[in-house]
């Protein structure tokens, strides 16, 4: 067993952390984008949303292969290529006079941040077997809180210059501090291990003993229970990501000033941002100590009770900053809750890969969450619909956490340690 020196692997999420907090405005400052775009290119707001949703798309349905390739040819070369195509997502972005081309570089800024996206995370669950809930959180926290710093910024300087210096400018500058970091990336040898690192009560806490390939996971009951859970709750937040301004500017609340200088708008997505991102290392943290799926159902129930007083005061400037604020704080923790149940349930060796093979469920939550919600809001009039979709499956995935996962998981890991003990017996 190989023991690496501590400082080695926090340098390691540090670079991690900071990839993923220069990806992350993609698809957070995307809201602000969306009015502008429609003006800019004669287009109602669900064809320009359809942007969001192949972005989403080409940055979850292809990270099994990105984390197919990390396995092979290591984290810094597929994380320098995402890198480049997310300066180039941007840059085509500020370019192009049609949806098409809008479509064809938000697709490529996808594929970019998806590779590093997936890339990060798995280093992350590699480096950390001890603390998988924490180092998942952190990482995949940096990616939710990283548009905090930029937020502003970018919003002055559409309101200044237009939404295509924004688009070019910071294209560029993502795209450099990616290249960066990718090259402080590497990846520890299949013997490594944490000192002090004790796995001898792995089936206890729910742990598998072993490590399944991504085609032998996709047979199992627990990992398709999983893949609906996070699609479900993936909905929710998606919808909000998606959808934060054109609703603020519904209620009119993106206009005038709430506190700072500043209108409930861009207060809320300097909140949601900040929450977004120390909700996953929270969150992270809690299920480390209390347990993946007991985690997961208190933070699905929150989510829900958050969305449903948002409905009810959605129109008040106050109280809009401080729901979609807890909404996003949880729901963000899917983001850690199931890249460290996955190394929990199916091991580490190919950790990178398979939770490539559930981000996909995120993907399959844009579809509605981008365009299919724009579109029902275009039918209804209203935003009310949607939101008590999202109660509904929020309510759903934590039932699902509790009353089967849970349970499932753990006869599975019984089952494996009493299919273990004889072999090991019969070596000794």
């Amino acid at each position: 067993m190989a023991i690496g020196p501590p400082a080695r692997r926090w340098r390691q999420l540090i670079a991690c952390i900071v990839a993923m907090m220069a990806i992350a405005n993609l698809q957070y400052a995307w809201t602000l984008f969306t009015i502008p775009l429609t003006q800019s290119l004669h287009a109602t707001l669900s064809a320009v949303q359809l942007a969001f949703t192949f972005f989403i798309l080409t940055e979850t349905w292809l990270v099994p292969f990105e984390g197919w390739l990390v396995d092979r040819i290591g984290a810094r070369a597929v994380v320098s290529v995402g890198g480049l195509l997310v300066g180039i997502s941007w840059i085509g972005a500020a370019l192009v006079d049609s949806l098409r081309g809008l479509y064809l570089f938000y697709a490529i800024g996808g594929v970019g941040a998806g590779a590093v996206y997936g890339a990060c995370v798995g280093t992350a669950l590699k480096w950390f077997p001890d603390r998988r809930g924490l180092a998942a959180g952190l990482t995949a926290g940096a990616y939710g809180v990283g548009t905090a710093l930029t937020i502003l910024p970018i919003q002055w300087m559409i309101h200044g210059v237009g939404y295509r210096s924004a688009f070019f400018t910071w294209g560029v500058v993502q795209g450099l501090c990616v290249l960066a970091m990718a090259q402080l990336l590497a990846t520890p040898s299949a013997s490594w291990r944490p000192e002090a690192w004790r796995a001898d009560t792995s089936a206890a806490r729910g742990q598998s003993l072993r490590s399944y390939g991504p085609l032998e996971m996709v047979r199992t009951r627990s990992f398709w229970v999983m893949y609906l859970m996070m699609a479900l709750v993936a909905f929710g937040g998606l919808m909000v990501t998606a959808q934060l301004k054109p609703i603020a500017h519904t209620y009119g609340l993106d206009r005038g000033v709430l506190v700072f200088a500043m209108s409930a708008l861009s207060l809320a997505l300097i909140l949601d941002r900040i929450l977004n991102g120390f909700t996953r290392p929270f969150w992270g943290w809690v299920s480390d100590h209390l347990g993946r799926y007991d985690t997961m159902a208190i933070a699905f129930c929150a989510e829900a009770v958050a969305i449903v007083a948002l409905l009810n005061l959605v129109h008040r400037p106050v109280w809009f900053v401080v729901f979609t604020g807890l909404a996003f704080f949880a729901w963000g923790e899917i983001f850690s809750l199931f890249p460290a149940a996955i190394g929990d349930v199916f091991g580490p060796a190919y950790a990178t890969t398979n939770y490539g093979v559930q981000y996909t469920a995120k993907g399959l939550a844009a579809i509605f969450a981008g365009w299919g919600a724009a579109r029902l809001v275009e039918m209804n009039g209203s935003w009310i619909p949607i939101f008590w979709v999202a109660v509904v499956c929020d309510l759903a995935a934590a039932g699902l956490a509790l009353l089967w996962l849970k349970p499932l998981v753990l006869r599975e890991c019984a089952r494996e340690t009493q299919v273990s003990a004889p072999a090991t017996a019969q070596a000794v």
